[in-house]
């Protein structure tokens, strides 16, 4: 016998009940499995920029109360300081405007109105402010090491430098005013042969001169970092030997 119309409409609606309960149940399988992939990828978001500060602290530990001068290579490394007479004073230029420079890396010149803060210590040629800025920097009495990319290519000699710019910290005591950073090729010339590293100061040409005819551009070339001689450097030509000391 047949079934009624109303049997055959009751196991219709148990058919439609089961596929619709069977379709919800995989649409909540689905939306499941977004939510878990969507934390996964969070997840792995926060752990990759978590991981540089993480590394770079680890590394850095085992430069905990270490001198500068004991951080690198010995002084040895590096040649003899040269200085050539300084221009640019005080001669600002628009953001964007052009600037050449004779010396690679320069130590003077003309420069960007606004120099870059004090409280970043080492850049990479990812991040880096443009040179032109980093100039006037130097007008402020900076002390760099600029490093080629033989260096930036080094992890443990990236490590070292690290540990050189977290000597400096803060942007209170003008006694800290140092930048490592590096130079590229889109900069100009590279080092001259066999030195990846440089460290350039603009001198007022002695604490307190205001003579700008005095005024001195000093580097210093090393085949390698050195603790030793950016310390000594350093002595030589501190932030106030400089033509602004007390800005930026």
């Amino acid at each position: 016998m047949a079934k009624s119309t109303k049997s055959q409409k009751t196991d219709r609606k148990a058919k439609i009940d089961a596929l619709t309960k069977k379709q919800r149940s995989a649409e909540r399988g689905r939306g499941l499995a977004i939510v878990v992939v969507c934390v996964v990828v969070a997840l792995l978001i926060v752990g990759a920029a978590a991981y540089r500060p993480i590394a770079n602290w680890w590394e850095l530990r085992q430069f905990e109360d270490v001198e500068l001068a004991s951080l690198g290579a010995p002084v040895s490394a590096c040649g003899e300081v040269e200085t050539k007479k300084a221009n640019g004073n005080q001669e600002h230029v628009p953001d964007g405007t052009p600037v050449e420079y004779e010396e690679s890396p320069p130590a003077f010149g003309a420069h960007y109105n606004t120099p870059d803060t004090m409280d970043r210590k080492l850049y990479t040629d990812d991040d880096r402010p443009d040179l032109r800025e980093l100039v006037h920097n130097l007008e402020h009495g900076y002390t760099f090491v600029w490093y080629d990319e033989t260096i930036a290519a080094d992890d443990e000699a990236m490590t070292e430098l690290r540990a050189v710019a977290s000597q400096f910290p803060g942007t209170d005591n003008y006694r800290y005013k140092f930048k490592a950073v590096p130079w590229t090729e889109e900069d100009g010339d590279p080092f001259p042969d066999g030195q990846h590293v440089a460290l350039t100061h603009w001198s007022a040409g002695g604490a307190g001169n205001t003579e700008v005819s005095d005024q001195l551009g000093a580097w210093q070339y090393c085949s390698e970092f050195s603790g030793e001689a950016l310390s000594s450097f350093m002595e030589e030509y501190p932030y106030f030997d400089s033509p602004e000391p007390n800005g930026g």
